[in-house]
């Protein structure tokens, strides 16, 4: 084994982005029982329309089984990984991340599969837990319920709190982020120090079902994932909670620079009282720059890194910057990982490679990297290997790493 003291260890690579969740029946037994009957009907009549979670298809026994998962996270030389939701909750319409929030007359059977879901994360946490991590669900239809889900979380060991964004089609049955009311939820979680996380490819209002929809939710799906941040940010969250930990997961990080430098323009056009014609009164604005907040407040899980986002690393401040493999995803980095940090993080010194890798989400979620040790001696990448540049694509490279070493010195 490497002498950790020289600096010549392998790596203890942690990712910041990996999905996971239960099986109906796994979900069924952490259901509150007098939901059963209810859910029995309800499975009866769900028709699975993703195919890597369809009965038959062995990928999804990645979200569940350890086997499975724990010898494919081996393989890729990753120790620890933090787990977002992936399969279908009991009562969800579709996929966890991509469903609408509930509306009052589906939010107590929708809530009842969230809890479900966090309860059956729990056990799959504590099987591994110096590997696993996982992120507590919440919804914000009510905001005692979920102060009540966040002190649960926080009390049963979970690392992190997962808050659905909230579309535009959706304001008249849930606050909008930017809702002062919503003041309770980021200063209990402020104070437990349990960060606010949201995903990528979410947030998006409803589309009408015409054959251009698709392509336009393609287009438009970027500006729905940075809303949260967008609203929370212009409406004096951060000011109002300077401790609050807000982490954005799979949305990667080049653009934040640009997107900083445009909100502090309009910031200062408000602070000014005036932009052409306009005028505004006092106080519309934050009292600090947007760029200033993004440095202090936000986090960024950068999943399938580009040369451009880890040159964009220090938009948010020292130890904010984590990698991401989006695991069991087939756009992920999984199995190439490795690879694709040749790649991406070519010329990085060793010590800040630590940190991107690993160190900085060990630090946020709560990993033991003392208790990680032995088992990123035995599977993490060594040094050498990291800091050997990759020439020539393995012949069956997958979509993420050909994408990365094709667009390769382009920070």
């Amino acid at each position: 084994m490497a002498d950790s003291a020289t600096g010549n260890a392998p790596y203890t690579i942690i990712t910041a982005d990996t999905h996971g969740g239960g099986s109906h029946a796994q979900y069924r037994e952490y259901l509150d029982p007098k939901y059963h009957e209810t859910f029995d009907a309800w499975r009866a009549k769900y028709k699975n329309p993703y195919r890597d979670l369809a009965p038959g298809d062995d990928r999804r026994l990645r979200n569940w089984d350890d086997e499975m998962r724990n010898s494919q996270q081996d393989e890729d030389g990753i120790a620890g990984e933090v787990i977002f939701p992936n399969t279908v909750p009991p009562f969800f319409p579709g996929f966890v991340l991509f469903a609408p929030p509930p509306n009052p007359e589906t939010y107590e059977l929708r809530h009842a599969g969230i809890q479900a879901h966090n309860r059956w994360l729990v056990d799959f946490c504590s099987r591994y837990p110096e590997r696993r991590k996982g992120l507590g669900q919440i919804f914000l239809n009510d905001i005692d319920d979920a102060i009540a889900d966040i002190k649960w979380i926080k009390q049963n060991g979970l690392a992190g709190v997962l808050i659905p964004p909230v579309p535009p089609d959706a304001h008249d049955i849930i606050r909008p982020l930017s809702d002062p009311e919503y003041d309770r939820i980021w200063s209990l979680c402020a104070d437990l120090d349990l960060s606010v996380n949201v995903h990528g490819g979410t947030g998006s209002p409803s589309y009408p079902k015409l054959a251009s929809s698709q392509i336009l939710h393609l287009q438009e799906i970027t500006f729905y994932s940075r809303r949260p941040l967008t609203w929370m940010l212009l409406s004096g969250v951060f000011e109002r909670h300077p401790k609050l930990k807000f982490v954005i997961t799979e949305i990667g990080c080049a653009w934040l620079k640009d997107y900083a430098a445009e909100l502090d323009s309009m910031i200062k056009g408000v602070q000014s009282g005036f932009t052409g014609e306009l005028r505004f009164a006092e106080g519309m604005a934050p009292p600090k720059l947007a760029s200033e907040y993004i440095y202090n407040n936000v986090y960024v899980g950068v999943s399938m890194a580009s040369t451009r986002d880890v040159a964009a690393r220090d938009v948010v401040g020292p130890g904010h910057w984590m990698w991401g493999s989006d695991y069991p995803h087939d756009e992920g980095t999984y199995p190439f990982s490795k690879e694709h940090v040749r790649v991406s993080m070519a010329g990085i010194d060793v010590a800040e490679k630590r940190a991107l890798l690993g160190e900085n989400a060990a630090k946020l979620y709560g990993f033991d990297l003392k208790a990680l040790a032995p088992v990123a001696a035995k599977i993490g990448p060594s040094v050498e290997e990291l800091d050997t540049p990759l020439t020539s694509l393995p012949e069956n490279a997958n979509g993420a790493l050909r994408g990365v070493f094709a667009g390769q010195g382009r920070a």
